[in-house]
This record gives structure tokens, sequence and C-alpha cells, in this order.
């Protein structure tokens, strides 16, 4: 069925291809529907967690920063399945906690990303993002 969604996090970092972008797969173990994730990013990178659901299924998406050499001014954006980098959901409009239907199936793209004097600055922040799909 869904492999996709549970506790086990793949993260296969695979080397930025275009302007510092970093991405993973994010896979949960049968019978579980959540995870966390960690990381840091610094100025202009941003971080791609891509998880598969269907349509109609919860998404709950958390964001704290564990550390910070700046402000701290992090957030995520959800973007569908298929996106040219519109979001179905904008954090730094939003806030740093989401839970959202799901429209479609397909996989999903969680990016985390700096904004203001932390992204200008280059500046480094940590993070902890908690994820599930029930």
């Amino acid at each position: 069925m869904f492999a996709r969604l549970a506790v086990c996090v793949l993260l296969v970092a695979i080397a930025p291809v275009t302007s510092a972008q970093m991405s993973a797969e994010v896979q949960f173990q049968p019978g579980n529907f959540g995870t966390m994730v960690s990381g840091t990013i610094s100025g202009d990178e941003y971080f791609d967690y891509s998880v598969g659901a269907k349509a109609g299924q919860e998404m709950f998406a958390d964001l704290q920063v564990s550390d910070t050499n700046g402000n701290g001014v992090i957030y995520f954006n959800i973007l569908p399945p298929g996106s040219d980098g519109v979001a179905i959901y904008n954090g730094s409009i939003d806030g740093n906690t989401a839970r959202i239907t799901l429209p479609d199936d397909g996989d999903y793209t969680i990016r985390v990303y700096l904004m203001g004097n932390d992204r200008d600055t280059g500046k480094t922040v940590g993070y902890n993002l908690d994820l599930s799909i029930q």
C-alpha cells in the first residue's frame, strides 16, 4: 500500500543540482504515520523533503529551531505533486505548524528555507521538522 507512511526516514541528501538545493525522501515503516527529521540550512539554501500521500489524508508538519547563529527566521512551505513552486501552505504567512487535508495523490514537497536577515547574511539555522500523515 503506502510504504511511504511511517517512522523510518530515509535521508538521502542529493548533491546540489541548482543553487544550494538539498533534498531527501521521507519514508515511513508500515503501521507508523509520523517521524522527525533534523537538519541545518544557511543563507539562501533550502531543503526539500518529499513524502507520498493520497488525496484526503491529513498532513501535520511542525518546524522548530534547534540552534542558530542568527535570528532563527526559518519557515516551510508545502508544495503539491507536480508544483512549479506554488505552495498550498506558506509558513511565512500561516506559521510553522500546519495541519492540512491533502487535495491530490502523489509526492508532496515540504520545503524548509530562511528569510530576512538570516538569509541575506548567510546565517545557519538548525531545525527539527515533525511530520505525519494520517
